[in-house]
């Protein structure tokens, strides 16, 4: 392996490498916070809401991310929104990835003993704040672990920038493999900066999970 193609390409790897994280820690935080929203919508006793939510989950979880990313990158601008990659993929990759993790958080809902949102609904609680302040801090410890698999999965996802210039580390490969004219070298030291990011991840959720198990 010809290590100078790192050496000599260096910092444009280190700037694929920090738009990768800053994409995935953007996509992690908004895909939370979406994919919650979407869960509780699931499991709402108001049937537009449901409906809704069930909609969005079963629609973007069939159909592929790439085609949601080219809808953002190419189809806005015939309606006269440009933006560029970065945002088109980040966009894309939040709202794929909170269909997953939506399924997630209404399964640990759903494991939630029922009486608990009785008791909290006869003691004055409204549904919302019953959902926020008890049934939500229960679930979302529950489905720690598969949360975790599903933020390395956006992590890997993240590639998907690459193939609308979103200037990530599939992005900067490309660059360099067009200029050096190698291939083989290239990628793999790209794959070897994602193992940077997905190994300590995988260790880190690994862990988490054996700490919860112990716990309960």
């Amino acid at each position: 392996m010809n290590f100078s193609i790192l050496t000599e390409n260096w910092e444009m790897y280190l700037e694929g490498f920090k738009t990768t994280i800053l994409a995935s820690v953007i996509a992690l935080i908004c895909s939370f916070l979406l994919g919650t929203i979407i869960a509780v919508m699931r499991i709402a006793p108001l049937q537009p809401l449901h409906w809704l939510g069930t909609a969005y989950v079963e629609f973007v979880r069939n159909i592929p991310l790439l085609l949601i990313t080219f809808v953002f990158f190419y189809g806005l601008p015939s309606a006269g929104m440009v933006i560029d990659g970065f945002t088109a993929g980040t966009i894309a990759l939040t709202i794929y990835t909170a269909a997953f993790i939506a399924e997630a958080i209404r399964a640990g809902i759903q494991s939630v003993p029922k009486g608990q949102m009785e008791a909290a609904r006869s003691s004055g609680l409204t549904y919302n704040q019953t959902m926020r302040y008890i049934i939500l801090p229960q679930a979302i410890k529950i489905v720690i672990p598969p949360l975790g698999n599903q933020f390395i999965n956006l992590v890997k996802n993240s590639s998907i920038l690459g193939v609308v210039a979103g200037m990530d580390l599939m992005y900067q490969g490309d660059l360099i493999s067009s200029s050096t004219l190698v291939t083989f070298d290239v990628y793999i030291f790209v794959g070897l900066f994602y193992l940077l990011l997905t190994i300590p991840l995988s260790i880190g959720v690994g862990q988490l999970e054996k700490k919860l198990a112990k716990s309960n």
